[in-house]
């Protein structure tokens, strides 16, 4: 592993023979907000970035209505390959994967971490999760020894299958914003400017 970016690993046969390529998270090496999906699907695959399909259409509209954008977080997945059929990674290839996640963690350190769905939730809290029900709570956790906030999300596919998810999903990407100290201009009138003393 090079930095935050990953360019070979045998480690799971059966998602080596399934890749086309490995699919290392996107956003800043200093983002505040890292989300944290299961794993790149067809056309993360093809592509080569996490979140690029349908789901990834209702992150990024999301993301900008409370005043973050793709370009200020980071987007990373549990495992980095696609699994065949798109099933869900198992444990032995989460397990596999995990390292490169913690180092990315580590070389990042965000204000919160956001887990979409189900896999990384239990992943990253090591429980099961119910993630429809606990959506939208932060949990501390330590994650290679050094606690971390984990904030439970919804994928934000849910929505696209369930629209009573919709508000859940939104509230909680709200949530992130607040923890990471995001002022939305939409609502404190500020017109932006008291962001750009950041960059």
């Amino acid at each position: 592993m090079d930095g935050l970016e990953v360019s070979a690993c045998e480690r799971c046969p059966e998602l080596v023979e399934s890749r086309s390529q490995i699919v290392n998270g996107t956003g800043p090496e200093d983002a505040d907000v890292l989300f944290v999906g299961e794993g790149p699907g067809a056309q993360e695959d093809s592509q080569g970035e996490p979140f690029v399909g349908r789901s990834g259409s209702v992150l990024d509209d999301q993301l900008r209505t409370v005043g973050l954008d793709r370009e200020t977080v980071r987007i990373t997945n549990c495992v980095r390959c696609r699994p065949p059929e798109n099933r869900d990674p198992n444990k032995t290839e989460l397990q596999n994967c995990r390292s490169y996640l913690e180092a990315e963690i580590e070389l990042l350190d965000p204000d919160v971490i956001v887990t979409l769905g189900k896999v990384p939730t239990e992943h990253l809290l090591g429980r099961s999760a119910a993630v429809t029900k606990e959506a939208g709570t932060v949990e501390e956790v330590r994650i290679d020894g050094t606690p971390r906030r984990v904030l439970i999300c919804v994928h934000p596919a849910a929505t696209l299958y369930d629209r009573s998810q919709s508000s859940t999903f939104e509230e909680t990407i709200q949530t992130a914003a607040d923890l990471a100290g995001v002022s939305n201009e939409a609502t404190d009138g500020s017109g932006g400017q008291s962001r750009l003393g950041e960059f």
